[in-house]
């Protein structure tokens, strides 16, 4: 079986995976999920024509009175009587202005005195110091796209708009399986020969930042029957991860597993450096990804395939990690036949390597807070090149 190019790994994987069904959730508890569908307006916003300062709501033609003040207008207060010739109402920031009036003198240029309103400084256009009634959004208009990611502000306009409840995309549920003999529990003593499971507490808070239900099988021996069992528990989820066992050593039990468990296997094998090993299919309603038992391995290749296999399914427009630019502050040398997914970080001058890229260097990965991406084949790059980027802190 050939080597796999990533985009193309990634377009199949996210084909297995079809969007969860939506379900309607609190806009106050909506931050990290995705639209599934378009949001429009019940409201005008502002409502009406709002003052933009402290000050009086004057007719500019009037300019630079006197004004007698005859009434006030407060954000919450309702709608004032309407303005006379001659007459100013005290207005405040966010307060509707009254009918006839279509100014506000900021109170800094207003001289009050003897019960009579005067202006100072230059004269005042129509609409100064007022925001316009749905100046910001009408009813009816589209205020967001179904697949577009919810943070503050996306949720702030959602509820200005007149939305209390938000319909979004059901966060999968994954479950992570952990294989190898060598393998002990976080925490656990490691005599001689033994090593303390990390991937399976590194994917799960990968996971967790995006709210998926997560189902931790725990850890399976490299045992034939022992791993088709778990798979098969493991199949009531949305996901199925295991990292480990997915290369072709005799312990190597994976993929045979996978296959007696009934399992379809769709690609194998990914032109990338580190992963290469990932494969990925369908279990009964589960879709299946194996991910390199080596630390970096498997964070790499979770960054690339497997959160946005759980964005896509959670309803995403844009579930793959974005690809930036940035300068060298290091050289790096050509590529071979693989994309090269360099750990590095930032300073002032630019992005550097990490010095160790082996795939289990955990020290380095944790110092890193980006990757370089490298396409197969590149040359050499130098101090001041610009390079393809993945922010790990997106």
């Amino acid at each position: 079986m050939s080597l796999l190019p990533v985009a193309e790994a990634q377009a199949r994987l996210l084909a297995l995976g079809d969007r969860l069904a939506a379900e309607d959730v609190p806009a106050s508890a909506c931050a990290g999920r995705w639209l599934a569908r378009d949001i429009h307006a019940l409201r005008d916003q502002p409502w009406a024509d709002l003052s933009a300062m402290d000050g009086y709501a004057i007719r500019a033609s009037e300019w630079p009175g006197p004004w007698r003040v005859t009434a006030e207008s407060i954000a919450g207060g309702g709608l004032p009587l309407p303005l006379a010739a001659g007459e100013s109402a005290r207005i405040f920031t966010g307060a509707p202005l009254p009918p006839g009036a279509d100014t506000v003198l900021i109170q800094e240029d207003a001289d009050l005195e003897e019960g009579l309103l005067h202006a100072r400084g230059p004269g005042l256009s129509v609409g100064r110091n007022v925001r316009p009634a749905a100046s910001d959004f009408h009813k009816g208009q589209q205020l967001l796209t179904a697949g577009a990611a919810l943070g503050p502000a996306q949720i702030a306009l959602a509820v200005l708009g007149g939305h209390g409840s938000l319909p979004v995309g059901a966060r999968p549920r994954v479950a992570l399986i952990s294989t190898g003999n060598e393998l002990v529990p976080p925490g656990a003593p490691t005599p001689p020969g033994r090593l303390p499971s990390s991937n399976g507490p590194m994917l799960g808070a990968m996971l967790g930042a995006l709210g998926c239900e997560i189902l931790d099988i725990g850890i399976v021996p490299d045992d034939l029957d022992l791993m088709i069992q778990s798979l098969e528990r493991a199949s009531q989820a949305d996901i199925i991860v295991s990292t480990g066992g997915a290369s072709v050593g005799d312990h190597d039990l994976v993929r045979p597993a996978f296959a007696a468990a009934g399992g379809d296997l769709d690609f194998w094998k990914i032109r990338m450096r580190p992963g290469k090993p990932l494969m990925a299919g369908k279990l009964r309603d589960a879709i299946f990804l194996g991910l390199p038992g080596n630390p970096v391995s498997a964070f790499v290749t979770a960054t690339l395939f497997l959160l946005p296999l759980v964005r896509h399914m959670a309803g995403a427009a844009d579930p793959l990690p974005r690809i930036a630019s940035a300068t060298l502050a290091a050289p790096l040398p050509a590529t071979g036949e693989r994309d090269d997914y360099l750990r590095a970080f930032r300073t002032g001058d630019g992005l550097i390597a990490v010095t160790s890229q082996d795939s289990a260097a955990t020290a380095a990965l944790a110092r890193a807070d980006s990757l370089i991406v490298r396409t197969a084949g590149s040359a050499p790059a130098a101090v001041g090149d610009q390079v393809a980027v993945i922010s790990l802190h997106a």
